[in-house]
Formats: structure tokens, C-alpha cells, sequence
């Protein structure tokens, strides 16, 4: 069951998600466990060199304004990483006292094992970007580690394509050879692909229906490419 729920503007997280346990029957179910997937900014920390007790500290140094965040983290083992995440205290609060046992993960996390396992195919470099929420995440790996991850807002094509541009330059990736997958809510598509393709010769933009083989979730309107990669990935 997937069931949209519209935030009101100028309300708090907390207080939205409040008023939607009195409203929306799918927070009325009874539902006693609970995977909350957050979009909020992600430090990724080489899991050889992480210390629980560091991860506010270091999450600080990176993103300076989560000072009144509780600060979690979710360890990706087959990428030999922690992703160490913000969340808004009284929204975890509300969570947490409606759910017994709550787990919260990162948005990107089904995206980087979808992918991840997909970049075995083939022989050429990869990178893939992954449109949402009016910002683009940039990531590529290199076996079984994560050779690049970066979030940027973009809104707007022509941002995003300059910073794809930025990526691929700075990884020192071949224009003709290696490949540019995009997945998402890509805006504007047709000039984005156009002129993407100008630069990077394999630029391809990924099917829901195609990669997850017809499934009927991927029919659902505005259902978004990572709860399909969550839910129909193995």
C-alpha cells in the first residue's frame, strides 16, 4: 500500500507527521515496527575508520548547521561504509512514540545497492546520478567501496549538467567510452539528455519499468525510483 500524504507549508516536520497519524489511514493500521527512510545531508565514513563516538563531532565538521539534530548512522557493509545521517529530534520523538521499533536508514541506501550491484555489468567506468526533491546525488564506485558521493541542488537542467560535468572531469572519466547513467525526476529531460549526450556519448536514462522487469509497483504515479529499488531489488 503506498499512500501520499501533503505537508502543510510554514508547519514543522514534527507537526506534520503528528497530524498525519490522525488522518491517514495507512498511520492507523496498528503498524507496530517501521523503516523511516530521511533525506537530509550524508556523511559517508570509510568503515574502517569509524568510532560511534565520533560521529557527531565529525558530522559537524562537515555540515555546520545540525547543531539540534540527533545524529544516526546506518553501516553499508558491502561498500566497507557508514552513512552518518541527521534527523530532527522531535520528529524522531514522534516517531519513536507511535512505532515500538524503528529503524531509520538514509533515502539513498536501496539506490546505492541497486546500483552498486548493477555496475558489475560490462567492462567501462560508470557514474550515476539520481534526481529528487529538486537536488541531483552523484555517486560511482570502484569494486566493493565508493569511488565518489555528493549531493547538489539542482533544480534546473543546466545545473545539473554542469555539475555532472564537474564530477566526471574531476574522476578523470573517458567522454566516449565510459558511461552516465540517470534515474529520477530528470528536469527537463529531453534538453538534459540532448546536451548530455554531447559531452558523454553514453549517457542513459534509466527505466523503472525496464530495470525492475513490469512490476506492477513501478505503474504506481509518483511513486519514486528508490522505493522501487527498496522494495524490487535483490
Amino acid at each position: 500500500m503506498y499512500e501520499p500524504y501533503t505537508v502543510k507549508s510554514g508547519v514543522s516536520m514534527a507537526a506534520n507527521l503528528r497530524q498525519a497519524f490522525k488522518e491517514s489511514t495507512l498511520l492507523q493500521r496498528g503498524y507496530q515496527k517501521v523503516r523511516v527512510y530521511l533525506d537530509s545531508p550524508i556523511l559517508l565514513v570509510p568503515i574502517e575508520e569509524f568510532h560511534e563516538e565520533d560521529i557527531d563531532v565529525l558530522y559537524q565538521h562537515a555540515f555546520n548547521s545540525h547543531n539540534s539534530d540527533a545524529i544516526l548512522y546506518r553501516v553499508q557493509p558491502e561498500l566497507n561504509a557508514v552513512a552518518v545521517f541527521p534527523i530532527n529530534k522531535d520528529l524522531k520523538m514522534v516517531v519513536e512514540d507511535n512505532f515500538k521499533d524503528v529503524r531509520f536508514t538514509p533515502i539513498m541506501q536501496p539506490m546505492w545497492h541497486y546500483l552498486h550491484h548493477r555496475s558489475f555489468t560490462g567492462i567501462h567506468r560508470k557514474l550515476y546520478v539520481y534526481f529528487h526533491d529538486k537536488k541531483l546525488d552523484v555517486f560511482g564506485f570502484e569494486k566493493n567501496r565508493f569511488k565518489f558521493f555528493n549531493s547538489f541542488n539542482a533544480e534546473h537542467a543546466k545545473d545539473a549538467l554542469y555539475f555532472i560535468l564537474y564530477v566526471w572531469k574531476q574522476l578523470g572519466f573517458n567522454q566516449m567510452q565510459d558511461e552516465l547513467h540517470v534515474s529520477g525526476n530528470v528536469p527537463d529531460k529531453d534538453w538534459f539528455l540532448y546536451n548530455t549526450k554531447l559531452y558523454i556519448k553514453k549517457t542513459f536514462i534509466l527505466n523503472p519499468a525496464a530495470e525492475f522487469n513490469r512490476a506492477p509497483i513501478t505503474e504506481i504515479k509518483g511513486l519514486p525510483f528508490d522505493l522501487m529499488a527498496l522494495y524490487l531489488s535483490k
